[in-house]
């Protein structure tokens, strides 16, 4: 019998209250999602970059609320896994827009969302108080359709570089507990990888934390996964990056070929390959 998506979202909510990290490497497509599925990982999560760019459109919203959807079903669909999207800051130009969009992306069988509080990546956020209305109205809005949503709130203000870095830490932080507060069960901070910050994050705002993983941002890595977990963290997801390091390859393995016509990055980075394509092709007819 198939998990439904209350007894999934009830899954996937226990993780982060577990006392090992919850990994997430994000996918952007159903073959992405099924190969990350095989490795024995216990969630999927989505790249909204990936998605968009796997269909040819740039980051932050430029992609429909419709198109996401679909490629997400499709994600949804290729796995038995709880699925989490990143649905950017909601897809809409005012609540009423936003909570149409979410109600669509729910409907894709997903059992939590990341939303953020800015804009094409202005350093200017959604003011808290306007942010922590829209967290309410999308609990309030998922909690009527029958399950526990896990939200989990992104706040820009290091990938943004809001306010003045000596305040950045301290803003965070209130974001954070107002987020929780108005129904968030997680808090995302991209661009924070030096410990001492982590240490303090998680300390210091009364949820679970998330850390990202991504160096193409031209930041540092955060500690291993073990250190993460003796910090207190509770996720750590990889954002668009491993979508990004399998477009690197690619195009390392055309410049080759073109430049110098030989071949080496790709034999040596085709195996082993028996196992990983077949958990790939597995999905293409989802």
């Amino acid at each position: 019998m198939k998990t439904t998506q209350k007894e999934l979202a009830e899954k996937f909510l226990g993780y982060h209250l577990e006392e090992d990290v919850l990994l997430l490497v994000n996918a952007w497509d159903a073959g992405s999602a099924r190969l990350v599925a095989a490795t024995g990982a216990k969630a999927i999560a989505t790249t909204s970059m990936g998605v968009a760019a796997s269909l040819g459109y740039p980051d932050c919203q430029a992609i429909s609320v419709r198109e996401m959807a679909d490629a997400i079903g499709r994600i949804v669909n290729a796995v038995s896994l709880p699925v989490t999207a990143d649905i950017e800051a909601g897809y809409g130009s005012d609540l009423k827009e936003i909570l149409a969009s979410v109600n669509m992306l729910v409907s894709t069988g997903i059992v939590g969302g990341n939303v953020e509080d800015s804009y094409q990546r202005s350093p200017d956020l959604v003011d808290a108080d306007a942010f922590c209305e829209r967290i309410a109205a999308i609990r309030a809005l998922t909690d009527s359709l029958g399950f526990h949503f896990v939200i989990n709130t992104r706040t820009d203000v290091f990938l943004n570089k809001s306010g003045d870095p000596e305040t950045r830490l301290a803003e965070t932080i209130r974001r954070g507990n107002k987020y929780r507060a108005a129904g968030a069960d997680c808090v995302f901070v991209p661009d924070v990888w030096e410990e001492e910050k982590i240490r303090v994050l998680v300390n210091e705002i009364d949820a679970p934390i998330n850390i990202l993983v991504n160096p193409t941002n031209g930041t540092g890595l955060p500690p291993s996964v073990a250190r993460l977990k003796e910090l207190g963290v509770a996720r750590v997801s990889f954002g668009s990056a491993v979508m990004k390091a399998t477009l690197a390859l690619t195009k390392k393995i055309v410049e080759e070929a073109t430049m110098h016509g030989t071949y080496e990055v790709l034999a040596n980075s085709v195996n082993p390959i028996p196992e990983t394509l077949k958990a790939y092709q597995m999905a293409t007819t989802v």
